[in-house]
């Protein structure tokens, strides 16, 4: 039995050889289980590269994936997914919070409720800026909202899942991967485990507000047309109130003769239907240029090199 692990690396020149020798440890707890360890390097600024390619000499069951440019972490998964063997294969993070030991309880978890997928629920994250919990309120209300996910499952990027799930997410190939959205389509049989988070081993988080705004941009229109019903709604609502208005500006007009219809309400009211308009058509704007690049075939990533224990590296 054939476990994969895929861990895309930012970053983490530090933390990935504590990681590894996690996995490492916690295999040998099941014998009767092998293992594949995945590491992607999304282009990371530092040593990562070098820091996996010293791991590749130091074990035999190390795939390592250069990518040409930095891609995220969402198709970074997806490039290590794609290169993944194991009848059931487990994300995780590359800085050491995961509790990648747990896998087995994810495993055992998945045989004993018959589940298709595994994820971490988190009872403690440890120490987080606000910005870090305040972001994991907002993609826990939209995956729960725009991507339709039961409300007795939690869904997270640390996962074990079947083969066939795997075998699933990877036939998306457009532009703007999204790792709980894939999961969400794939099977709703999804199982939890309560874990804790550990404190960071070393450096800093690689998602700013940038990033998270990107991720949480892809769940809302890779998975989900419910944005663009909600500006058809907001914009009845807006032509409603819009209508409303004028007919209370024509009866007060007629009512008092003396009455001055004043700019700043007319100024207020442009100002807010423009506002409206100009967030619906950014909102139909989105989906089409997704749309755009989807039809142009846009990578989701680029693979520079793959190195695998024991062989030499090749060019992709």
């Amino acid at each position: 039995m054939l476990i994969s692990f895929v861990i895309p690396c930012y970053r983490s020149s530090d933390t990935l050889p504590q990681v590894v020798d996690t996995i490492q440890e916690t295999m040998k707890e099941r014998p009767e289980f092998e293992s594949e360890i995945i590491l992607v390097n999304d282009e990371s600024p530092d040593s990562t590269w070098d820091t996996i390619l010293s791991i590749s000499k130091k074990y035999d069951n190390i795939i390592g994936i250069d990518l040409a440019k930095n891609s995220g972490q969402q198709c970074a998964i997806m490039a290590g997914l794609r290169q993944a063997k194991g009848d059931y294969v487990a994300v995780s993070d590359d800085d050491g919070q995961t509790p990648v030991e747990c896998v087995f309880e994810f495993y055992d978890k998945m045989r004993e409720g018959k589940y298709d997928v595994i994820c971490a629920d988190y009872e403690d994250r440890g120490k987080r800026s606000l910005f870090r919990r305040m972001g994991s309120w907002a993609n826990n209300a939209m995956v729960t909202f725009f991507l339709d996910r039961p409300d007795n499952i939690a869904t997270s990027v640390f996962f074990l899942a079947k083969r066939f799930v795997i075998d699933e997410m990877v036939r998306y190939d457009n532009s703007y991967p999204h790792m709980e959205g894939l999961l969400l389509r794939s099977t709703h049989n999804i199982g939890n485990v309560q874990v804790n988070q550990k404190n960071r081993a070393g450096g800093s988080s690689g998602y700013n507000m940038r990033k998270l705004l990107s991720t949480w941009i892809n769940g809302l229109t890779t998975f989900s047309i419910k944005p663009l019903r909600i500006a058809v709604i907001l914009g009845m609502l807006m032509s409603l109130v819009g209508f409303i208005i004028i007919i209370c500006i024509v009866i007060n007009r007629l009512i008092h003769d003396d009455v001055a219809l004043g700019w700043s309400s007319i100024i207020a009211t442009v100002v807010l239907i423009g506002g409206i308009i100009t967030l619906i058509l950014g909102v139909i704007g989105e989906y089409v240029g997704r749309i755009y690049l989807s039809l142009n075939r846009n990578p989701q990533y680029i693979i520079r090199d793959i190195i695998v224990s024991g062989e030499d590296g090749k060019e992709e």
